[in-house]
């Protein structure tokens, strides 16, 4: 019952989309990210939920091949989904001796998570998305390498041009299809962002000032010298940090929602 009072708003119920953006940083932001997916990719199979990568851009080249993501876009599927990881949104702070440092020196990572609800077609027709507003692009699909790097223009890019938003999608087989899950990703930033513009009138009548998501820092992965996760919201931490890696967030969700 508890919960369902703090899983009660409009979305909470539905499905989500979350995506992740590697930071400054070079290998280590883009290794970090990845580390991040995985992190979610597991917490979702403990809930029970489906996810499937729409869109992923893959890391700088190294020695070793490409390491890590500059940015990836997934649907996880799921009741509560969305209520679950919508306070996921902010900056997630690494810090660790970097894998990639000849010196083996110390590094600071950063990287963004995104988690926007699957907006329902009603709210998707209030939007009123003109065709005049779109500039769509098709190209081919991108990967690590291999055989199995796809050659054909599936891929797509829309820009809705009065907000410069800018969504892809390059998982499924078709044009068609991409385009139909690009569009499903910029209706929810358009909900998001026309969201965001109601909180932000409400806080300049109050007076008060808006904080910039981007540097909204929420969680710190510390590795070395100790090894300790701590919310900076909530001040939850744990010292397993292997255990919240693999997937175990519970203990910072559940805090988070009553917050």
């Amino acid at each position: 019952m508890e919960f369902r009072v703090f899983l009660s708003g409009k979305y909470d119920r539905g499905s989500a989309l979350l995506s992740i953006y590697a930071g400054a940083g070079g290998q280590d932001a883009q290794d970090w990210a990845a580390m991040l997916l995985r992190m979610y990719l597991r917490y979702s199979d403990r809930k029970g939920w489906k996810t499937r990568i729409i869109e992923q851009s893959f890391g700088d080249p190294g020695p070793e091949g490409r390491i890590g993501i500059k940015s990836v876009a997934l649907t996880v599927e799921g009741t509560h989904a969305f209520g679950f990881l919508k306070k996921e949104t902010g900056v997630h702070r690494l810090v660790r001796i970097s894998p990639f440092s000849a010196q083996s020196l110390r590094h600071t990572s950063f990287a963004l998570v995104e988690v926007l609800p699957e907006i329902s077609a009603q709210d998707e027709q209030k939007l009123e998305i003109k065709p005049s507003e779109l500039e769509v692009e098709s190209y081919k699909s991108s990967g690590p390498g291999g055989q199995n790097v796809n050659k054909r223009m599936t891929a797509v890019r829309i820009v809705h041009l009065p907000t410069k938003l800018t969504v892809t999608a390059q998982s499924e087989r078709s044009l068609a299809q991409n385009k139909e899950q690009a569009l499903k990703l910029l209706y929810a930033k358009l909900y998001q962002l026309k969201e965001q513009e109601k909180v932000k009138t409400l806080a300049e009548l109050k007076g008060k000032a808006v904080s910039i998501e981007w540097g909204n820092q929420i969680r710190s992965y510390v590795l070395h010298p100790y090894k300790m996760v701590k919310d900076l919201r909530t001040e939850v931490e744990t010292s397993n940090t292997e255990g919240v890696l693999d997937g175990d967030i519970d203990q910072f969700v559940e805090v988070e929602l009553k917050v």
